[in-house]
């Protein structure tokens, strides 16, 4: 992984914590409104996004109107399922837990196709949602994604899995931005200090997976898409490899398609 030792963010301009908060608590609000339903659903992983959102779900719709769902499975850490079940305790919402090792293995049970890792995470995210989807309909709640600005850029979701929400609240914030409003929400140090990983196969990590560190990958992203700055000039201006740069820029092109309506050919009228 790329070891970047520029100085932290220094050209993402700063956030205005409190009017973030409430924007996205009143987004949040009003699209409940909106679709007439009661609450919503979060799927708690343990990790700072989801737990951001359960926060920010509780202070939009109150902790009655919000359930938590917890799915561990056998490669997600210990401390992940245990920190998922502290912050539904923490914050006072219902929760449930449901493994989802039974559902995997009797799907790959079915297959006669080699294993691979990147397929079986993916896999195990469609699950998820399937079942976070089930609960919402249940509740006529809404499911909310945890995803952000940088995971979304780079296509760093699983498509139709923590990538299918009825709304992305911190979709417009960066990982870097994430930490900032989990410290201004006083969320537990001991989530905000743990590494960013998915679970989805042992050992995982999100900033190996993506190959530097999500300090850098901001960096980039932010000034590739917000300043319009070429690579060749990004690299110059943070001290690393034009290849770093390219890599970036090549994920978020290929990842394109994750984030949009699938495309539908136009029909030709007589």
């Amino acid at each position: 992984m790329n070891d970047y030792v520029g100085e932290i963010i220094s050209e993402i301009p700063k956030i205005d914590l409190e009017k973030t908060e409430s924007d996205i608590t009143e987004f949040m609000k009003s699209k409940v409104n909106e679709s007439k339903t009661d609450g919503i659903v979060v799927g708690l992983s343990g990790g700072i996004d989801s737990t951001l959102i359960a926060y920010l779900a509780c202070k939009a719709v109150g902790k009655k109107n919000v359930f938590g769902i917890i799915m561990p499975s056998a490669t997600t850490p210990t401390e992940d399922k245990i920190h998922g079940i502290e912050i539904a305790k923490i914050l006072g919402i219902d929760y449930t837990e449901i493994a989802i090792d039974s559902i995997l293995n009797e799907f790959l049970m079915m297959t006669n196709l080699e294993e691979n890792d990147l397929a079986i995470g993916n896999l195990k995210a469609r699950i998820r949602m399937s079942i976070i989807y089930y609960y919402a309909n249940q509740k006529n709640y809404l499911v909310s994604g945890t995803g952000n600005r940088s995971e979304i850029l780079i296509g760093y979701f699983t498509k139709h899995g923590d990538g299918a929400c009825d709304m992305e609240p911190i979709g417009d914030l960066y990982k870097t931005e994430v930490y900032m409003l989990s410290e201004h929400l006083d969320i537990p140090p001991e989530i905000i200090k743990k590494p960013p990983r998915a679970g989805l196969w042992e050992n995982q990590t999100d900033e190996a997976e993506i190959g530097m560190s999500y300090d850098l990958l901001d960096q980039i992203l932010y000034l590739y898409t917000e300043k319009d700055m070429k690579n060749t000039e990004i690299a110059e201006k943070l001290s690393i490899s034009a290849d770093d740069v390219d890599m970036i820029i090549g994920k978020i092109k290929r990842s394109e398609h994750k984030s949009k309506v699938p495309e539908i050919p136009q029909k030709t009228i007589l």
